[in-house]
């Protein structure tokens, strides 16, 4: 698992850097996910390996709490990130003709930098010596101990899943209420926007994105409802054969997205072929004409 974590990530960052200017502005916010996930296969998994051999932590307390720290600040990370996804989405669709002018590469290099600082801080508490780690056995990971920071538990996941979910499930309703509304022809605006919106909804982009938050959802979901049920001192116990599986299919998730890309973005495949052709070829020519149709592509968000 971190093996394949850290290859595809770097895959994804390296395919997107590549490219110069960047591209659409949605990938700063890609390169942020990727980013997290990469982190979370470099600090995170390979220190599970030989603790579940032995069936006991061996690193000691202060690395078993800051590894209990990055876990969560990774992850509320990248649901702040999708949460800005969203946002990217709806502004597409919700301002097709001003896009451009509102969603900036540097607002959004702002917004990642924001968030990236603001969930370092957010999930600070367990460093200080808030609340102790606990390694679980049956998961093989050194995680905070929820259950006695029930105080803080309950705040963090206000802050983290309050705002990102409301703004995930407002932005996409307002999106397929647009998709209805242009299908059958009840926009009552003038012909510049029908047309820039028709050129923006079919951008394969919307439904990359949707697919990428939907997934990641549906893979922490369970461990989510597992930590829910213990918090609430939920009885019987949970057996260790499902936290384990609800945990690894949520770490899972950092392994997908990058077949998300591969399948449903033609722009990401556009550049992954360009970075091969970079990296492996010299045929100067043929990137730049890879080049020049990547560029033609960024037209129609």
């Amino acid at each position: 698992m971190a093996v394949a974590i850290i290859l595809l990530n770097i895959l994804i960052i390296a395919t997107f850097t590549n490219i110069r200017g960047g591209g659409e502005v949605m990938n700063v916010y890609l390169v942020s996910l990727a980013l997290a996930d990469l982190l979370y296969g470099v600090l995170v998994v390979p220190f599970s390996v030989y603790p579940a051999l032995v069936q006991q932590w061996v690193y000691g307390k202060i690395a078993c709490r800051i590894i209990g720290y990055i876990e969560v600040a990774l992850w509320t990370v990248s649901a702040y990130t999708l949460m800005w996804i969203s946002v990217d989405r709806y502004i597409a669709v919700r301002k097709p003709v001003r896009y451009f002018t509102v969603q900036t590469r540097t607002r959004c290099q702002c917004w990642m930098a924001f968030t990236w600082i603001s969930s370092a801080m957010l999930c600070s508490p367990p460093l200080l010596e808030f609340g102790d780690p606990v390694f679980d056995q049956d998961t093989a990971v050194c995680m905070l101990d929820w259950q006695g920071m029930a105080a803080y538990s309950v705040t963090l996941s206000i802050l983290v899943l309050g705002p990102s979910l409301i703004t995930i499930l407002y932005t996409y309703v307002y999106i397929y209420g647009a998709i209805r509304r242009l299908r059958r022809g009840f926009l009552a605006h003038d012909k510049e926007y029908v047309t820039a919106l028709s050129e923006n909804l079919s951008n394969p982009t919307h439904v990359t994105s949707f697919v990428l938050i939907v997934t990641f959802w549906i893979c922490w979901t369970p461990l989510m409802s597992i930590k829910a049920y213990q918090q609430l001192g939920g009885v019987p116990a949970v057996p260790g054969h499902v936290r384990f599986a609800a945990l690894w299919l949520g770490i899972s998730n950092s392994v997908w997205k990058a077949f998300v890309l591969i399948f449903l973005s033609p722009q990401f495949r556009v550049m992954l072929r360009l970075l091969c052709l970079t990296v492996f070829c010299k045929r100067k020519s043929r990137a730049e004409l890879e080049l020049l149709q990547l560029d033609m592509e960024d037209h129609f968000l």
